[in-house]
Parts: structure tokens; sequence; C-alpha cells
């Protein structure tokens, strides 16, 4: 072979596999910098979507998700659980979704 040939061929093989690491799933988590509202009186957190549904007291204050582990607060609802479940997302529908093309299905991060 010559040597375009195998330049070819390893360009080739190189745009294959960024292709396909392109369209894996991978395991997403939300970030610790998410926002989420802290319950006090509950000790519970909120996910700021969750709100409306949710019927909270006068003692709330406005956090992180790192915040709400470190205080060991649970989340308030099945809500919020599953607005801060993890997912499988591929890289392309990530930012499918970031470009707002496919429906986000975890607004809260």
């Amino acid at each position: 072979m010559t040597k375009t040939r195998w330049i070819v061929l390893l360009v080739t093989v190189l745009l294959i596999g960024l292709i396909a690491v392109f369209f894996l799933p991978r395991d997403n988590e939300p970030a610790p910098t998410s926002r989420v509202v802290l319950e006090h009186t509950y000790r519970t957190y909120l996910a700021p979507s969750c709100f409306e549904l949710e019927d909270p007291t006068n003692f709330l204050e406005e956090a992180t998700l790192a915040d709400a582990v470190e205080l060991g607060y649970p989340p308030n609802s099945d809500c919020t659980r599953e607005a801060f479940e993890g997912n499988r997302d591929s890289p392309f529908q990530s930012l499918m979704k970031e470009l707002g093309i496919m429906d986000d299905d975890k607004p809260d991060w």
C-alpha cells in the first residue's frame, strides 16, 4: 500500500470512531451545581419544575443539589426524584436537547 492509502485509511477509521462515540449512549447525572429549593420545615428539597405542584411552606431557600445532599435532605416528592434521576443520552441527543430540537425531559439540569 502506498503512503496516501494508509493516510486515507487512518483518517477514515478515526472519523468512524468519532462518529460512533458521538452516537453511543452514556450515563448522565445532574451536576452538583443544579439549582434546587430547600424546604427547611420538612427538611427536603424541591426541583424548580415541581415547585408549583408541591405545597411548600415559607421556610425556603434557593441552593444547589450538592448543598441538599450535604444537608442530607431527601427529595420532597416523586416529581423531584424523577427530575434529578440520571439518564442515558448520547452526546448527539444532549446537543439536540440543548439546541431545542428535541424535548428536554430533564429541564432542571
